[in-house]
């Protein structure tokens, strides 16, 4: 008996130091909507200087899970942690980059204006902008492609290219954990290889991205970690762990192309 306290006393230990070192941990973490389960009860923990994709059918709660974290949506249970301390906390350390469909495209701001909204946090709401912060939004503009529109008003820019803008706004906050929901929802291949290789290079610079992915074709070329959703976890890891036949027929429920599953090992 007590040999079994002293186990269940080290995993307590080893658990709360795992959550302490992880950039993005989410413990226990539900969701109702309309008195039913969005979210259940979900556990995760991202490791550092990892690109991971949120990969499960409509409506498994991906996009609620990251908008719960983030204190968007209330949860009815559980937290989120960012390197071990709450997330509203730690606010400062997180980028965040929402669905382009959920955003109101007929603002009348220009591309240059919007990624300026990046650097607010750091100048307050009564900091001056200088050249070294114009500079700097230039400079995110042209890791993305954009810099030729920086004038241009959003609303005018193609799905694609508001895309690119928001990833931008991204970059200008110099974060160290990037969320991202859905961020190749809609925009064409160009587009996606550009946003794929700036995530990459976040990944490279150590920092940490979350991304809700919908194409499972890709899941292997772009993330190297993988959190299976459908309500509750289904399955975490590296991808080659985690992104399996199995765990894909469960999370789908049957409803994936048996050929596509079939190009998948059946066990991690």
């Amino acid at each position: 008996m007590a040999e079994q306290h002293l186990t269940d006393i080290d995993a307590l230990a080893a658990r709360e130091q795992e959550i302490a070192q992880s950039p993005f941990a989410i413990r226990g973490l539900t969701v109702f909507y309309d008195q039913k389960p969005a979210v259940f009860s979900v556990d995760a923990t991202f490791r550092p200087g990892k690109l991971t994709a949120i990969i499960g059918p409509n409506g498994a709660g991906k996009s609620t899970l990251l908008k719960a974290a983030l204190g968007v949506v209330k949860p009815l249970a559980g937290s989120a942690t960012v390197f071990g301390a709450p997330m509203i906390e730690t606010r400062d350390r997180v980028a965040y980059v929402p669905q382009r469909a959920s955003v109101d495209w007929e603002f009348p701001a220009r591309v240059f204006d919007v990624v300026g909204m990046g650097l607010y946090r750091g100048l307050g709401l009564l900091g001056r902008f200088t050249g070294t912060h114009r500079s700097k939004v230039i400079d995110c503009l042209k890791r993305v492609g954009m810099e030729d529109f920086a004038m241009r008003q959003i609303g005018q820019l193609s799905g694609g290219q508001q895309q690119r803008v928001f990833l931008a706004r991204a970059l200008a906050q110099d974060a160290e954990l990037y969320l991202l929901d859905e961020p190749f929802a809609g925009v064409d291949a160009a587009t996606e290889r550009a946003i794929i290789e700036v995530l990459k290079d976040l990944r490279n610079a150590g920092k940490t991205v979350v991304a809700v992915h919908h194409d499972l074709s890709t899941v292997r070329d772009y993330f190297d970690d993988v959190l299976i959703l459908n309500v509750r976890k289904v399955s975490e890891g590296t991808v080659d762990q985690a992104f399996t036949a199995e765990a894909l027929d469960r999370a789908y429920g049957g409803r994936l192309a048996t050929a596509e599953i079939d190009r998948l090992p059946v066990t991690g």
